[in-house]
């Protein structure tokens, strides 16, 4: 299972509160993770606010371009996450 973000709110200087499509939700701080070139325009808290959900993505996005990976955003909420191969079907 591939996580998707549903449903997502700043809450918080660098905090987001993010539902996922399997019912999973609360505050991600991802204030550690503002590094880096695209990442840095949103360090700034004006900038952060401004986040909101792609849904043909399924994650967090900016006006910058900046995203993360929705399998990042459910590992940080839950630790014990591991993406998991899809089976393939047929023959190899």
């Amino acid at each position: 299972m591939v996580p998707r973000v549903i449903d997502a709110e700043h809450r918080r200087e660098y905090v987001v509160w993010v539902r996922f499509a399997d019912g999973a939700e609360g505050e991600i701080d991802l204030e550690s993770e503002l590094w880096g070139r695209m990442f840095e325009p949103i360090s700034i808290p004006e900038e952060f606010k401004r986040v909101s959900v792609d849904s043909e993505l399924g994650t967090l996005v900016w006006p910058n371009g900046a995203d993360f990976a929705p399998e990042f955003l459910y590992q940080k909420l839950c630790p014990n996450y591991k993406l998991k191969p899809t089976p393939q079907s047929g023959a190899a």
